[in-house]
This record gives C-alpha cells, sequence and structure tokens, in this order.
C-alpha cells in the first residue's frame, strides 16, 4: 500500500521560512517524479515545483523560481520543498504527488498525500 504523508505546514510571516516533507511507504520515490502542488481557497490544484526520476532533475513554475527548492533524499525515501521569502498569496495546502514523470496536471498522478496547510499571514 503506497502511502505519502507530507509534514512542516505551518504560520509564517510574510519573508520567512518553511521547509515541506514528503515521505512515502510502498514506493520508491528515486524511481517516480514527485510533485509539489498548492491549492488555494476557491482554486484548483496547481504544481509548484517537480523533481524527476533517477536523474533528479528540478522545474519549477513561474512563481516559484529563485524561492523554493525541491529536494529528494534518496536513503529516507523523501522529497522536500524548501521555501524561502513566502508571500501572501503562497498561501495553500500542499500536495505532493507521484507519476512516472514531472508534469503539472493533477489527473495524471498515481497517488496523494493528504496535504499540508501553509499560512502566510503578518
Amino acid at each position: 500500500q503506497v502511502q505519502l504523508v507530507e509534514s512542516g505546514g505551518g504560520v509564517v510571516q510574510p519573508g520567512g521560512s518553511l521547509t515541506l516533507s514528503c515521505v512515502a511507504s510502498g514506493i520508491t520515490l528515486e524511481y517516480v517524479a514527485t510533485t509539489w502542488f498548492r491549492q488555494g481557497p476557491g482554486e484548483e490544484r496547481e504544481g509548484v515545483s517537480c523533481i524527476s526520476s533517477n536523474t533528479g532533475e528540478t522545474y519549477y513554475q513561474e512563481s516559484a523560481k529563485g524561492r523554493f527548492t525541491i529536494s529528494r533524499d534518496n536513503a529516507k525515501n523523501t522529497v522536500y520543498l524548501q521555501m524561502n521569502d513566502l508571500k501572501y498569496e503562497d498561501s495553500g495546502v500542499y500536495y505532493c504527488a507521484t507519476e512516472r514523470w514531472c508534469t503539472w496536471i493533477p489527473e495524471r498522478k498515481s497517488y496523494w498525500g493528504q496535504g499540508i496547510q501553509v499560512t502566510v499571514s503578518s
């Protein structure tokens, strides 16, 4: 049984930082692509960043470039999203999801975590 569990969310002030973790069981993250999605209130899920299988190539949406860093620890079977210089518009529920390739298409994902809330507020 595959499980993805996110952690590390919370409330942070604008300009602050958070690191999200996505711990997997029942699947080896090194062999799949893992994407972080954000869903704001009343919004659809949008991809934020992705790390590919094996080589670990990374991809970012424009809004995340220069501020967010995605990485993977194969020994811990965990993918991270380091988020710096957070803005109000970064608030939302963050999900990690897996697929064979890096895409921004939620319908193509095989497995999802339960989501973790990130709130940027002063």
